[in-house]
């Protein structure tokens, strides 16, 4: 069976750390991994480059492929390059280089998954990198409680950096444009998918936007592919203040009610009331996984190994 698994297609749907962390676990375990990445990031150096050149915000995919990079010394190399962070006072002060090189390629291929491929080739990546639309997306948030005279009133706040760190709580997202056109190859990567991984990673801003992009959202629904949806290690950030493990599952749910799964991997230290867990997890007709998911020596993160070990588990 793990001979299977490793020969297996596998498709792995988030953003930033999260996602970077999944493509790492399961590249020790399957040779063939596809990341689709969500594109409405607007902060930091992915922020200057869409505003300046009006591409897709480069700094998640360029997380991911790293993440995928071979084990050699050359993958490992052109993977620090790619991470290498200008500092200083110029005008780089602040980009990545891989962000730099990515939107370098893009301008010389009109077809922006040409450029990602040539970065993963140059990588010697154990696989293949491909964004979740076809256009820089915003992510617009109904948020309550910034109000301090009516708690319970809404406010709209627009871009990924300010819904992940609003102080208010969140209530529902939506994409600008709404109707966002689906890369073609990443549906196409949905419907030969083996297994399908969503999450972890920050909820709203980079797990639930998938479910945004219609297309995307019919293709992960009607796949026949196993599915496992991964709960982060960290339940209370600044997009999801008070909630629970099955908060989360409960709002996915509410988001795409005809999306099944068949396994949600938690970190026991996450579960705080098993049997709303369980239920929440039969909504999605999912069974419940539980395993130690965390590094011993930085609370929040996952392991990489434990996290392949997991994913080997329910998979094979």
């Amino acid at each position: 069976m793990l001979g299977h698994l490793r020969s297996a297609r596998v498709v792995a749907l988030g953003g930033g750390h999260g996602l970077a962390a999944s493509l790492s676990a399961l590249r020790l375990v399957c040779d063939q991994v596809t990341a689709i990445v969500t594109v409405a990031d607007n902060g930091g150096s992915s922020g200057r480059l869409r505003g300046d050149y009006d591409v897709l915000p480069p700094g998640d995919l360029r997380m991911a492929l790293t993440a995928l990079c071979d084990d050699s010394e050359w993958g490992q190399t052109w993977s620090d390059v790619l991470q290498h962070r200008f500092t200083g006072d110029g005008d780089l002060s602040g980009h990545a280089l891989g962000n730099l090189l990515i939107v370098a390629l893009w301008q010389l291929h009109e077809d922006p998954v040409t450029g990602l491929d040539l970065v993963g080739s140059l990588l010697s990546a154990r696989g293949r990198v491909l964004p979740m639309a076809a256009v820089p997306l915003d992510l617009v948030a109904e948020v309550s409680g910034l109000d301090p005279q009516d708690p319970t009133a809404t406010s709209l706040v627009r871009g990924q950096v300010a819904v992940a760190r609003t102080q208010g709580l969140v209530e529902s997202i939506s994409l600008v444009p709404d109707n966002p056109p689906a890369r073609p190859e990443s549906i196409a990567a949905v419907e030969a998918a083996d297994h399908i991984v969503l999450g972890p990673g920050s909820w709203y801003t980079s797990v639930l936007t998938h479910l945004l992009v219609p297309e995307l959202r019919d293709a992960l629904t009607r796949a026949t592919a196993r599915k496992v949806l991964t709960l982060n290690l960290e339940m209370h950030t600044a997009e999801t203040r008070g909630f629970s493990a099955a908060r989360h599952i409960e709002t996915l749910h509410a988001l795409a009610p005809d999306l099944r799964f068949d396994f949600v991997l938690a970190d026991p230290s996450t579960i705080e009331d098993h049997e709303r867990l369980e239920r929440a997890c039969g909504r999605l007709g999912a069974e419940l996984a539980v395993a130690p998911l965390a590094r011993l020596d930085r609370a929040g993160e996952h392991d990489a190994l434990r996290l392949a070990a997991a994913y080997r588990d329910i998979l094979s």
